[in-house]
């Protein structure tokens, strides 16, 4: 029986409501003008009904009120203080030099402090208010704080302000100029400026090897050996489809590729191809199939009768599970381990980038990728930006355009500039299905129709979390302890989401922590985990280099690069094609 024609979906109401919704994105520069409103609506309304948060708020500006009088007193009678009446946390280095001590920088900074201090007991702890909306009030309401910190007023930061009378205001006109010629680049679509002096193939990704599969989501390079021999297991890389691949291969000092080719092993790594409108609909699962599982065929045709040690990173990390847990599920067992760098496979506890997820700003992220057929990677970069605000705005603001010095451009400056956009379709399927509804980790992620199960695993485990990472939080790479029953070693390592990885051996201030778990260890908190597993100095490189050689089976003769015979011939040298796709 047919439905009646007024039960019909209207064809033109959707795209209607798509076309307005990414319109008004261009404004809003992808930010659901809805969000912000709704989740401070939650909170007002609910503040508002407790008169006793209310009451204590009100003690606690008396009590700081209070304190800052006193210390505003001592500070006149002795002409200076030698203490402070609150201290920046850990992170906030923004008043670290001396001269914010001398008056009356101090009550300035001071004050600053204190209120900061406020608003977050005033945006947290309010019962009621639903948990995403607290922490984007809170998360919000502390950006908004810091455009108002007095180290970004040239007039309120003392550092600023002597430099600009020693120099005559000289800095002044050179931020002007950096500020001008930042702009023209940003019109133009140009680079940052420094970035000329590192180019991908010459100074960048310069490890020699040879394309040895290419489709039209990757080009698979497979890196020429620089031993007699090498270990019989190959490694497969799988980076992030958000990045370019060379993260892992900069510069001969830093390049992880490099590393592992000059200890032995057969490194074969994943150079995705940057999306554009015509590939809008390409999926989550055409990443695994033209990718990893794409990359797997062409591995074991070329090293034939051998395991494969997998590697993913960040999001190629999350989708290196899902095609290990399907594989396992259907008794595809090529993979000899599973190494997982700053990758999630738990959701729940995503850390602050969830503050831009949830169903309102998923569908008008939707919508705006709908028309343009993916996720730009200004939009992207952005959303990254505003997390770590103080040091990647700010600052460079500060640097830049009032102390008019340009920080000299590095190999991961330069990387982190050239970035690659999303499909629609993926993106939004893995922002559903992952970020907003967590199923891979609750059991009800599928592939080819039928759910996978991280538990299906049965290879060893090896996870790298980062201690300052705003992207993968530590905590939230820890919980593949939980959901696998198998053996995991897990390393937490000093530096945030990219440093910690790019920890090369001989990079000063490096240091980790490494414990294995046996499949059946009871399980321990992550913070219990932190404070019993002690600390080693030095990159954590050589630590995975031999839990790789410890789960091969020794030394062999290098494979060829390419297997003709097999249909993957040498294409071309690496760094590849895909890779110089603007």
């Amino acid at each position: 029986m047919s439905r009646p024609a007024a039960d019909l979906p209207d064809p033109v109401a959707l795209p209607l409501d798509r076309m307005v919704n990414a319109a008004m994105a261009r404004l809003t520069a992808g930010v659901s003008p809805l969000a912000l409103p709704s989740a401070y609506l939650d909170w007002g309304m609910h503040l508002a009904m407790a008169p006793g948060k209310q009451l204590e708020l009100l003690r606690k500006a008396h009590r700081k009120m209070t304190r800052f009088g006193l210390y505003a007193a001592h500070c006149a009678a002795q002409g200076g203080h030698d203490g402070a009446c609150i201290a920046p946390l850990e992170q906030d280095r923004r008043f670290s030099d001396p001269a914010w001590q001398s008056p009356p920088f101090n009550l300035i900074y001071q004050s600053f402090l204190l209120t900061q201090q406020w608003w977050h007991n005033a945006t947290t702890g309010v019962r009621g208010v639903a948990p995403h909306h607290q922490a984007v009030v809170e998360f919000t309401t502390r950006q908004i704080l810091d455009i108002f910190s007095p180290s970004n007023n040239l007039l309120l930061n003392p550092v600023a302000l002597q430099q600009t009378i020693n120099e005559h205001g000289m800095n002044l006109v050179r931020g002007l100029g950096n500020f001008i010629e930042d702009a023209q680049r940003s019109l133009l679509g140009r680079p940052p400026a420094g970035s000329e002096d590192f180019r991908v193939g010459e100074t960048l990704a310069v490890t020699p090897g040879k394309v040895v599969l290419r489709n039209s989501l990757i080009e698979l390079i497979q890196y020429a050996p620089t031993t007699d021999k090498v270990q019989a297991e190959p490694i497969l890389i799988v980076p992030a489809w958000i990045m370019k691949y060379y993260i892992l291969d900069l510069s001969a000092q830093n390049s992880l590729v490099k590393y592992l080719v000059d200890r032995g092993h057969t490194v074969f790594m994943i150079s995705w191809k940057n999306p554009d409108y015509g590939d809008r609909d390409v999926g989550f699962d055409d990443y695994r199939r033209l990718g990893v599982m794409a990359a797997l065929d062409a591995v074991s045709a070329i090293c034939p009768q051998q395991k494969i040690h997998a590697t993913g990173y960040c999001l190629g990390g999350t989708l290196l599970s899902v095609t290990a847990a399907a594989m396992a599920r259907d008794g595809d067992d090529r993979l000899a381990s599973m190494t997982m760098l700053a990758a999630q496979t738990d959701f729940s506890e995503a850390g602050e980038l969830t503050l831009f997820i949830d169903e309102n700003q998923v569908t008008f992220l939707e919508d705006m990728m709908w028309e343009q057929g993916f996720l730009d990677t200004k939009q992207m970069a952005g959303a990254f930006q505003i997390l770590r605000s103080n040091d990647l705005i700010w600052s460079r603001i500060m640097k830049d355009y009032i102390a008019g010095e340009r920080p000299p451009m590095n190999d991961l400056m330069a990387w982190n500039a050239d970035q690659t956009r999303m499909p629609y379709r993926m993106h939004s399927e893995y922002l559903r299905r992952l970020f907003l509804d967590n199923d891979l980790a609750e059991g009800r992620f599928r592939v080819d129709g039928r759910p996978i199960a991280l538990t299906d695993l049965r290879l060893p485990v090896f996870a790298v979390g980062t201690e300052h990472d705003h992207v993968a939080p530590w905590h939230s790479v820890f919980k593949i302890m939980r959901l696998t029953d198998t053996n995991v070693t897990f390393v937490l390592t000093s530096g945030g989401h990219n440093a910690g990885i790019v920890s090369e051996p001989g990079h000063p201030h490096r240091q980790y922590r490494l414990a294995h778990h046996d499949e059946h260890d009871a399980y321990i908190d992550p913070d219990r985990w932190l404070a019993e597993t002690p600390t080693q100095t030095g990159s954590w490189w050589p630590a995975w280099a031999d839990w790789l050689a410890a789960h091969s089976d020794g030394m062999v003769p290098p494979p060829p690069l390419g297997n003709a015979a097999a249909g993957y011939p040498a294409l071309s040298a690496a760094p590849g094609e895909y890779v110089f796709v603007a």
